[in-house]
């Protein structure tokens, strides 16, 4: 069975910078794709940013030019470099893999932009 588990996570003031990892453990093969999602409070979870088997990203457009996404296919993880951090930024932060039919989701890890 995959787990993922994500690190990273904290306080941080506004225009700081915070980076988020995000290993796998457990049976790893056909990974489709890797993405960060996050949820604030009172809010649906949405996707941040994703990478696909072939390297191609893809961000939502309130994150473009402040934060990167980028994988070790050999340890099985993915990073997400936060620049630039807005209070609008707060929320959980999760990691998700997809392997072929499978989607495995991380605990969560809470980032809070405050000064």
């Amino acid at each position: 069975q995959v787990q993922l588990v994500e690190s990273g996570g904290g306080l941080v003031q506004p225009g700081g910078s915070l980076r988020l990892s995000c290993a796998a453990s457990g049976s790893i093969a056909n990974i489709y794709s890797k993405a960060w999602y996050r949820q604030a409070p009172g809010k649906q979870r949405e996707l941040v940013a994703i990478i696909g088997s072939n390297g191609i990203t893809d961000y939502t457009d309130s994150v473009k030019g402040r934060f990167t996404i980028s994988r070790n296919n050999t340890k099985n993880t993915v990073d997400l470099q936060m620049n630039m951090l807005e209070p609008e930024d707060t929320a959980v932060y999760y990691c998700r893999f997809v392997l072929g039919v499978i989607i495995v989701w991380g605990q969560g890890t809470q980032v809070t932009v405050s000064s």
